[in-house]
């Protein structure tokens, strides 16, 4: 049975959201991040009356290493109890790569906390080539840890990403303990009951029941998640020529897709 992680936080903005104002969102790191990725982003959100809440997962950044269960469900199941705390339900549960894996997770397990999720280039729908690599790149992360994951964070951003957002990413990644490494990427893709792999993913997804808004840097993975989507409200957006990273390499376009989405959305 998964404990749950008391995560280290960030609370910006007012104290409660107004159910008929501005949202309380949720914004979620990826794979060997952290919160810090969220900065702009988040006091821009705060700034313009949102509750805006960011923290690290379990495993990553200042919150907790556990030994085990390093795996988005169990990030989720955090998640879950840091809600709660808070008193912070239901949010805009917003995440990025494994981060957008998380928070769908969540959405699905615990409706009545999300009220709509978006999720950019989210770490599921594996087909193909990734598919194929994933049993090589699980043995490379279980023997050498974040190490290396080196070579994919460096090949991650488009040529116009903004400078130093390369190396902040493989120092971020470098600084997250190998056996978290390992533990999350089996956890995305290998372990039991793990979504990552597309028949999965498709499966979970179409068990979310609120609004969701995807963006893919694919547009095969976008054309593929349209067919998943539930509800006239959900929709899935393809931002071209941009890297993996695409929140951070679009601070400003992101932030006004979350606010445009938030506002829409509003009870």
């Amino acid at each position: 049975m998964t404990t749950a992680v008391e995560l280290f936080h960030t609370v910006l903005g007012p104290d409660t959201a107004d159910a008929h104002g501005p949202n309380t969102l949720l914004l979620v790191h990826g794979w060997g991040g952290d919160g810090r990725e969220w900065s702009r982003h988040a006091e821009s959100l705060a700034t313009g009356g949102h509750r805006v809440i960011v923290p690290d997962l379990r495993g990553h950044g200042r919150s907790p290493v556990p030994d085990e269960d390093n795996t988005p469900a169990a990030m989720a199941y955090d998640l879950t109890a840091l809600i709660a705390r808070l008193g912070a339900g239901p949010v805009v549960a917003v995440g990025h790569s494994m981060g957008g894996q998380v928070v769908n997770l969540l959405a699905v397990h615990r409706p009545d906390l999300v009220r709509s999720v978006v999720a950019l280039d989210p770490a599921h729908g594996a087909h193909g080539a990734e598919l194929d690599e994933i049993p090589r790149r699980l043995t490379a992360y279980r023997e050498n840890g974040a190490r290396a994951a080196v070579p994919l964070v460096t090949g991650a951003f488009s040529p116009t990403a903004p400078p130093g957002l390369r190396t902040a990413h493989i120092r971020t990644m470098l600084g997250t303990p190998g056996h978290v490494i390992a533990q999350a990427y089996a956890g995305m893709y290998t372990d039991p009951g793990a979504v990552g792999i597309r028949p999965s993913s498709e499966a979970y997804l179409r068990r979310r029941i609120c609004p969701a808004l995807t963006v893919w840097t694919s547009a095969e993975a976008a054309d593929w998640e349209r067919s998943t989507l539930r509800g006239p409200e959900s929709r899935v957006d393809h931002w071209a020529a941009t890297g993996h990273y695409l929140h951070e390499e679009h601070p400003g376009r992101t932030t006004r897709l979350i606010e445009q989405w938030a506002a829409c959305r509003t009870a």
